[in-house]
């Protein structure tokens, strides 16, 4: 379990690549009731995506650790490295990220926002222009949890997974760029 942090400390989250060591703590995650409504209708094949991403040239999988704790799964993608992707339609560099906090005693504590918020920070100073996400309109926790990180609605479409809400956050570092300026989330 992490440890008990004071209140006003500043949470401090790690991002470690996923190694196939981490595979049988994922399952269990995906078996949790929070993570199983919304991640997969299928945990046996989502894991085996997970264990293939290990090697995937257009997604990477990462434990996210709160300390020396694993607390969850994060993945980000490219949809401009994959054939056909939904998503091609976003500016080059764009990345996309899907995540879970698999502990169910973390859920409700603010770590979702805080945790996406250092990763999308670390992201754009690596020159990352946009980070998207298409959470389930009807997960109001994730769309939530994404505002309070600086995500904003632009477009519901439907995926492979269902109806999915759009969201963006740009690096505004960087932004505009190559005349993008019409794509820029306000």
């Amino acid at each position: 379990m992490p440890p008990e942090l004071e209140s006003g400390q500043k949470f401090r989250y790690r991002f470690i690549p996923v190694e196939p060591r981490h595979l049988n703590m994922i399952s269990q995650w995906l078996a949790e009731p929070h993570v199983a409504q919304w991640w997969n209708e299928d945990p046996e094949k989502e894991l085996a995506d997970i264990a293939d991403h290990m090697d995937s040239i257009s997604v990477e999988p990462f434990i996210i650790m709160l300390g020396d704790e694993p607390i969850g799964y994060l993945q980000t993608y490219d949809p401009h490295l994959e054939d056909d992707h939904p998503y091609q339609d976003q500016p080059s560099g764009t990345l996309g990220i899907d995540l879970m906090i698999g502990e169910p005693d973390l859920i409700g504590q603010g770590h979702g926002a805080r945790l996406i918020d250092e990763f999308v920070s670390l992201l754009f100073e690596e020159g990352v222009p946009r980070v998207i996400v298409d959470p389930d309109p009807a997960n109001k926790r994730a769309v939530r949890v994404y505002e309070k990180a600086g995500f904003a609605a632009f477009d519901t479409r439907t995926s492979i997974y269902g109806p999915a809400l759009m969201m963006a956050r740009d690096n505004l570092e960087i932004w505009p760029e190559d005349g993008q300026e019409e794509t820029r989330i306000q």
